[in-house]
């Protein structure tokens, strides 16, 4: 039996649009906060017992990113019911003033049970502007989890250690061969993949950089091909990229369908049965507004017209399944002000099946 005392209920916000009845509940609010503070960098999964967890960078002095800002922490809520419920937010990387922690994402290794979570670390007492990156796990669902282990030397190169870069938030895949993939983004010197082949003891990076890439997803096509896709700055749409030679060259495609301005999404791949590829995306060619969903039934060579999910200012998303094949996606809206999410029926998706 649950404990009354460990959840609490959220208030649901309506929201009709022609499209769909679209309900949203708001996770994580700035007013919380302090008067300077906010919340960013939403990523929700699916661990492997079927709870949800939602874990978001708690930004202290102000809403500023890891490279100006000295006080970031991650923190956490969990859903045991499908997301009906939440616990109250907790600490879960608390670092002390002068060392930030942002930029949370997710790999489910569900062969071993493992939950995978990296973030971009930086010690401003030390050196400002130097990333490190890291990784933690859990083998309980993400009750609790390992130390810190640093990864920058696995999955960079010796030259980039000044480099604008970090591993994109949101989420990594497991391929159906138990390959651990992630993107990692580095302004200077291309966004690569990178990966582990032995579940996590190793990390290592793929040869080749995506043109024009930005903060990327991976997903594994049907035919264990990889697909990325990716934020494309000042492009007002988005840009995908298969290899079929595991990240040693990419053919890359602009996606001039979905419109973007450029911003993080969502994207992920449904189990075989339903052969389905999801983006949560924003619907605008220059301004972060009208976040949308879109899917393809073909592995990404078309797309549905974009379903609206909040027409209003809207920012990073990220997506997942439930067991019960329902959509569930985390969001920023309102001008960074709230973080909130939304479960959608597959069945109410138009034209679909």
């Amino acid at each position: 039996m649950i404990k009354k005392h460990f959840f609490v209920f959220l208030i649901f916000i309506h929201s009709i649009n022609a499209q769909l009845d679209i309900t949203i509940m708001n996770l994580f609010e700035n007013e919380s906060l302090g008067s300077n503070a906010c919340y960013r960098i939403p990523t929700i999964s699916l661990v492997p017992n079927g709870d949800l967890i939602a874990i978001v960078d708690e930004r202290i002095d102000s809403c500023d990113d890891l490279r100006k800002n000295e006080d970031i922490n991650l923190v956490i809520r969990r859903s045991v019911d499908s997301g009906i419920n939440w616990s109250p937010t907790k600490k879960l990387i608390d670092l002390p003033k002068g060392e930030s922690a942002s930029d949370a994402s997710l790999i489910i290794d569900r062969l071993n049970k493992t939950v995978f979570l990296f973030f971009n670390y930086m010690n401003h007492n030390k050196i400002k502007k130097r990333y490190q990156l890291m990784v933690i796990s859990s083998v309980d669902n993400g009750i609790t989890w390992s130390e810190p282990l640093d990864i920058t030397s696995q999955i960079t190169k010796a030259n980039w250690k000044d480099d604008f870069m970090f591993i994109t938030s949101g989420k990594g895949i497991q391929t159906k061969d138990g390959l651990l993939l992630h993107c990692l983004v580095n302004l200077d010197n291309g966004t690569h993949v990178f990966g582990s082949k032995d579940f996590g003891k190793t990390w290592f990076l793929t040869k080749s950089p995506l043109p024009n890439a930005d903060e990327s997803k991976i997903i594994e096509l049907d035919n264990k091909a990889w697909m990325v896709n990716s934020r494309v700055n000042n492009s007002g749409i988005r840009h995908s990229y298969i290899s079929n030679n595991k990240g040693n060259s990419w053919m890359v495609y602009p996606e001039n369908d979905l419109i973007d301005p450029g911003c993080n999404a969502g994207f992920i791949k449904l189990n075989p049965k339903k052969n389905l590829i999801l983006l949560s995306n924003i619907n605008h060619k220059s301004s972060r507004e009208n976040l949308c969903l879109r899917y393809s039934e073909n592995e990404g060579k078309s797309w549905s017209d974009p379903i609206s999910i909040y027409k209003g200012s809207a920012a990073y998303s990220s997506i997942d399944a439930l067991e019960n094949g329902d959509i569930i996606i985390l969001f920023e809206r309102d001008n960074y002000s709230k973080i909130s999410l939304t479960k959608l029926s597959l069945k109410s998706l138009p034209n679909l099946f």
